[in-house]
């Protein structure tokens, strides 16, 4: 779909606003900062100190309760995660954590997604008994477990969950919860990903400890700022809002990383990513990291991943790190046959409903018997990017020749809760939904087979009703253009220094109209132009001559186009390495021709 620009509102001129933001902050980033309601220095403050503190969370004491007693008992601890980035990291910190306060007995269990799906579940339970668990601990599941929490009680098993999900009408009947969209929790941050959650339950652990004269020369005091470079990878991999309290877990742990300061396995991650560790962005966790560890949840085991995240032995990380690598290439090419596959869907349903006089579905529903489950979710994110509405891909639960199942994903657009859309069809039809669970933004599902026409029409009818023509519309926000000087590799670099970026507190994008001096086609579907300012006087012009700049995965029925002399561009700057240099790129988020009359 053809987005429309728009340019972020510079709360600035609000004369009502007070700000106080550093004087000596620079003019392009202070424009950038009030444009994200960043007013004062507080605002911008990522040190440590500014953490909130673990009190807040409700539930944190009965888990310290919980966990010191299995400290002292030194009775098995079993580690429950979830099968992607945020739950490897959770598990990774949790375990070293644990072992660093001196418990010398902790597992972990991820569930198979393939075989048992999501979250604690009584299946699962009945496998952590095999091990003889005193306490069970989820991490980034959990909230949603209630047979699998009373199957764990039932068997003398202790529970502690933490989470950050949001939770049902019913809570599980755990010793104790932590999770800050629990009912009742008054922590301030309602944003933090599962990482966060388990750190902050292990920050609190080690205050209580302390207190209690449990640290000595031979049990040393852990450092909790060691975790932070898992913290940061899974806050930004589980595309969390980036409010200021993760702004500072995420700030925190790059410095870290980029200090030399991170686990062998993220330095593995790195080097297999072809990343330098020195400039690593937030950017390069979720788009560069991430994926490789989600890669083993999605095709194989997540327990891959967090192996590596648990190793201290270099070379060992390093071979793990490249069978990571060798998964997200497997995911990628699944990924662009199922692309394909959906293509052809969406084509055929556009024709259907233009031969009807009738537009595309205000949410689309899409099924194929031969795609993989473990790829629907990233199907249904570009799916979701290209038409601007919401997403719902389907897949077999299994490979079994009569399997009657379906794993679903969902992605939504902004101002429609994709959980809250869930529960609304479900309410209104029972037993439709097998069950589900998740965010505003992604969800997961499971139906019966058969029921899947009964419920896109539930689902499409429901968003026929709650979306309007507006939000369908997709939106580039731009922060405005840039005069021809402040197109800039400092500047480049500014922005990129300047904060962590991403969900919530989106990377600044800016817009103008240029030349195009060359055109070409790079990789299998990359356009790399060479541009020049259009609407720059001419005396600005000389401040540079050319602009460097790459788009990714454009159309190539209609790029490169040798017509095209005037394009508007929607861009971030970019700082471009190569061969030990670095240059100023535009990476073009946007781009449409322009008549000479237009401009």
């Amino acid at each position: 779909m053809n987005a429309i620009i728009r340019r972020r509102e510079n709360s600035d001129n609000k004369n009502e606003i007070v700000h106080q933001l550093p004087a000596d902050l620079p003019p392009l980033l202070r424009r950038i900062y009030l444009a994200r309601g960043l007013h004062c220095a507080q605002d911008i403050d990522l040190s440590l100190g500014a953490l909130l503190p673990p009190s807040g969370l409700l539930g944190i004491d009965a888990a310290c309760d919980l966990l010191v007693a299995a400290l002292e008992k030194q009775s098995r601890i079993l580690v429950v995660g979830d099968y992607d980035a945020d739950g490897a990291t959770s598990s990774a910190l949790a375990l070293r954590a644990l072992a660093r306060m001196g418990h010398d007995d902790v597992r972990f269990m991820v569930p198979n997604r393939f075989e048992f799906g999501y979250g604690l579940s009584p299946e699962i339970v009945a496998l952590a008994r095999q091990q003889n668990p005193a306490l069970i601990i989820t991490v980034d599941n959990g909230i949603s477990s209630i047979e699998g929490v009373r199957a764990a009680r039932d068997a003398g098993i202790d529970v502690l969950i933490t989470d950050h999900h949001l939770a049902g009408r019913e809570l599980p009947d755990a010793n104790a919860i932590v999770n800050p969209n629990q009912p009742g929790c008054t922590f301030a941050s309602k944003s933090l990903a599962g990482v966060g959650v388990i750190f902050y339950v292990m920050l609190a652990l080690r205050a209580r400890l302390e207190a209690m004269g449990w640290f000595n020369e031979a049990r040393a005091k852990p450092n909790m700022a060691e975790y932070l470079d898992l913290v940061a990878l899974g806050t930004v991999a589980d595309v969390v809002p980036l409010d200021r309290n993760n702004r500072i877990l995420v700030e925190q742990g790059l410095r870290r990383i980029r200090r030399g300061q991170s686990c062998a396995g993220i330095r593995a991650l790195i080097a297999s990513a072809e990343k330098s560790a020195a400039t690593l962005s937030a950017t390069d966790l979720g788009f560069s990291l991430g994926p490789r560890l989600n890669a083993a949840g999605r095709l194989d085991d997540i327990a891959t991943g967090i192996a590596c995240l648990l190793s201290d032995d270099a070379d060992f990380a390093g071979e793990i790190a490249a069978e990571l690598d060798e998964l997200n290439r497997n995911r990628q090419t699944i990924e662009q046959s199922m692309q394909a596959l959906a293509a052809a869907q969406l084509e055929k349903l556009k024709a259907e409903t233009e031969a009807q006089g009738a537009a595309m579905p205000r949410a689309l529903c899409l099924h194929d018997s031969e795609w993989h489950q473990g790829v629907v979710g990233i199907l249904a994110s570009r799916i979701k990017e290209r038409y601007h509405r919401p997403v719902l891909c389907f897949a077999p639960a299994n490979d079994a020749p009569d399997c009657n199942e379906l794993k679903g994903s969902a992605r939504s657009i902004p101002g429609f809760h994709i959980r809250d859309a869930l529960d609304a069809v479900a309410s209104q039809n029972p037993g439709l939904i097998q069950k589900f669970g998740g965010h505003a933004m992604a969800a997961g599902l499971s139906l019966a087979t058969q029921d899947l026409p009964h419920f896109a029409r539930a689902f499409e009818a429901y968003a026929s009703e709650t979306l309007d023509d507006e939000q369908l519309q997709a939106v580039f926000w731009s922060d405005g253009e840039l005069a021809a000087d402040e197109m800039s590799l400092d500047n480049a670099r500014l922005v990129r220094a300047a904060l962590p970026w991403g969900q919530k507190l989106p990377a600044p994008h800016f817009d103008g109209v240029f030349e195009i001096l060359d055109q070409r086609v790079v990789g299998e579907r990359h356009l790399k132009l060479s541009l020049a300012c259009a609407t720059q006087p001419a005396r600005e012009k000389s401040a540079l001559s050319k602009i460097e700049a790459i788009a990714f995965n454009v159309d190539l029925d209609e790029w490169p186009d040798q017509n095209a002399a005037l394009v508007r561009v929607g861009y971030t700057l970019d700082v471009n390495a190569w061969r030990g240099r670095e240059s100023l790129q535009f990476i073009i988020r946007h781009l449409e021709k322009v008549e000479a009359n237009e401009e």
